[in-house]
């Protein structure tokens, strides 16, 4: 039966060459993500589990996490709510500095990001320009974990506008104007039309934009004030346990990030696989 299988498989394929080229596929995944992550495992088995969980439990640990994870929900929440309205100003109109805009979008993906943290820590600190109009209202972003979510949301704002701007330039505006036709207002139009085709595509970014978050560092330490407890984030805390030799700690660390983003997008990769199927769009 499985050699069946294989057969019709090869059959139907246009492309010769599957044999070696699912070999250097499996050979390349496994030397890049594989054996990395193998290795990340064994090294935290090789604590043994009471040490892991007294490791991965202290309460500065589970701060940074708590910290990283929920701020990377949040920007990328904004994100998908935000990049899904620059993608449609790009997609739907013309105006004059579009490719401005454009570029501008894109500047976090070449931008090293220790300059832009050094550049939002400007702005945002309490004499910059941003943090100088915050004040007075006893509002403050730098040093705190608002901050970092809006570090955050820097970094992930392109994935979002890049992913949803191909489906919504490629989405069929007859549609809209048989739902106009049908009698159907704009924000019904919008909500049974144009979200559910875009549904799959915005999961997409959202995904792309939490993961890059959840692993940011550079943008991160230098508006966030890295203090313990309040605005510490995880990959901070698994290079300040490097620092002091504390492999251990690290480890344990690495190997909880690795363990809790697993699942985390393993469980909005299967929302974003019953999305496909339900609406027959795919990102």
């Amino acid at each position: 039966m499985a050699s069946l299988a294989l057969l019709r498989l090869r059959q139907q394929s246009v492309i010769p060459g599957f044999g070696p080229a699912l070999g250097f596929t499996l050979l390349y995944l496994s030397l890049i993500v594989l054996i990395p992550l193998g290795a990340l495992v064994l090294a935290a088995a090789g604590l043994g589990f009471s040490e892991f969980v007294a490791l991965a439990t202290d309460p500065r640990t589970l701060a940074a996490l708590k910290l990283s994870f929920l701020a990377s929900l949040a920007a990328a929440c904004v994100n998908a709510v935000f990049g899904l309205l620059v993608a449609w100003v790009l997609v739907r109109y013309e105006f004059f500095g579009r490719r401005i805009v454009e570029a501008i979008i894109d500047l976090p993906f070449a931008l090293p990001t220790a300059v832009a943290g050094i550049a939002l820590t400007a702005l945002y600190a309490p004499n910059g320009w941003v943090g100088q109009l915050l004040a007075p209202l006893q509002w403050k972003v730098a040093y705190t974990p608002l901050g970092v979510i809006v570090a955050l949301t820097f970094v992930g704002l392109p994935f979002v506008v890049r992913t949803v701007e191909p489906v919504l330039r490629d989405l069929d505006r007859d549609v809209e104007e048989a739902s106009a036709t049908l009698g159907a207002g704009r924000l019904s139009t919008l909500r049974r039309v144009i979200l559910p085709a875009l549904l799959p595509a915005l999961l997409t970014g959202f995904t792309l934009a939490l993961a890059r978050a959840v692993g940011e560092y550079g943008s991160v330490i230098f508006i966030a004030g890295n203090i313990p407890y309040v605005s510490e984030i995880a990959p901070l805390l698994i290079v300040i346990r490097l620092e002091e030799y504390d492999y251990a700690a690290a480890t344990a660390l690495a190997a909880e990030m690795l363990a809790i983003s697993f699942l985390m997008l393993f469980a909005i990769n299967l929302i974003q696989a019953s999305s496909r199927r339900r609406f027959g769009h795919a990102a």
